[in-house]
């Protein structure tokens, strides 16, 4: 029999994620974080299927990212956080690093690629998510990991951090980019 531990992951208590993050928090809805994962994975990958081509590369104002680039930002983020559950969720106590996430977008070339295959991406990583989020238990969702040695978060908060960062880019894309 297999068992889907994260079922009924819970949402994670303001002392497991630092208070900048509270905003990403607030936009997951309640219910079963695994149903409300793959939705999120669903409505984001359809959300960017319905932007023109015309508009993929459009930034709304100068130094900002094109919708592409938001789209390689989500995906960074995703993996990033990822990794960062792993590491709490296995009691790892090594302090994870800060990412600057202005130094991948600068580092990430998306001349050749389409919104096409960032799609894609986005789709498969969220999948290697789902697969770490699914197997583990509500216990070990409460590992507190500590981000640059200061800032605690566990396995649970990144979770739904993965669903709040993705929600917060679709709300900034259709209010400043369409």
């Amino acid at each position: 029999m297999y068992i889907h531990y994260a079922l009924n992951m819970n949402r994670p208590l303001p002392s497991e994620y630092p208070t900048h993050y509270q905003p990403y928090i607030n936009l997951v809805q309640n219910g079963n974080f695994l149903s409300l994962l793959t939705l999120n994975k669903t409505d984001l990958s359809a959300f960017f299927k319905r932007i023109p081509k015309e508009k993929h590369n459009y930034k709304y104002e100068e130094n900002k990212w094109s919708i592409k680039q938001v789209l390689m930002h989500i995906i960074d983020i995703e993996r990033v956080f990822s990794y960062r559950a792993l590491a709490c969720a296995r009691g790892d106590k090594t302090s994870l690093p800060f990412m600057d996430e202005n130094h991948y977008a600068q580092n990430a070339d998306l001349s050749k690629r389409s919104l096409k295959s960032l799609i894609r991406e986005f789709e498969i990583v969220r999948e290697s998510s789902f697969a770490l989020l699914e197997n583990i238990s509500e216990e070990q969702s409460k590992f507190i990991g500590t981000i640059g040695g200061e800032y605690p978060i566990s396995a649970r908060a990144l979770g739904y951090l993965m669903i709040g960062h993705a929600l917060h880019h679709i709300k900034v894309i259709n209010e400043r980019y369409l």
